[in-house]
């Protein structure tokens, strides 16, 4: 199971995605979009765990702006072992600063989340599919080079864990 901070795109950019997802399922790739639960939203996560607190998370950020207006362009498809297919963007100061400044006071909370998910090892990305093996991951990278680059601004944040049936919208998403 997992939980994650997880950070929203402009409608556009999110509609890009689902299209993207459609556009995969057309050509056999089990992808984000046909989860049984159907709730999944196109993210980028900026901390994941087996659980996460949302009255900790939303705590330890009182005051942040999460997201800030941040723009991205994603610019490259990549994978992770295990057959995750991802788009990823462009690693800018906004974005990278958030997440440290995520990290410092989730830390400085006690909020615990994976390893991979600190700064200097994360990897901000999309995920397109958790299951792109073999053939799929060359057919599910042909597909998706068809949508990039695609902007996106991140809009909104919240804690989700669809296993859980938690989904929790961050209530501080302005400084203060």
């Amino acid at each position: 199971m997992v939980a994650a901070l997880e950070l929203y795109f402009d409608t556009v950019a999110e509609q890009r995605i689902k299209t993207l997802w459609r556009a995969l399922t057309a050509a056999g790739v089990n992808n984000q979009g046909e989860h049984s639960h159907g709730r999944h939203r196109p993210h980028v996560s900026l901390v994941a765990a087996h659980e996460l607190d949302p009255v900790a998370i939303n705590d330890a950020l009182s005051g942040l702006a999460v997201p800030p207006p941040i723009e991205l362009t994603f610019g490259h498809v990549g994978q992770f072992p295990g057959g995750v297919l991802w788009l990823g963007p462009a690693p800018t100061n906004p974005l990278l600063e958030l997440h440290a400044e995520v990290v410092r006071r989730l830390d400085a909370a006690g909020v615990e989340f994976w390893p991979l998910y600190r700064p200097g090892v994360w990897v901000p990305h999309c995920t397109l599919s958790m299951t792109a093996r073999g053939d799929a991951i060359s057919t599910g990278a042909r597909v998706a080079f068809d949508v990039i680059p695609l902007r996106a601004t991140l809009t909104s944040a919240a804690v989700a864990d669809h296993n859980r049936e938690i989904y929790v919208p961050l209530t501080r998403t302005r400084a203060a």
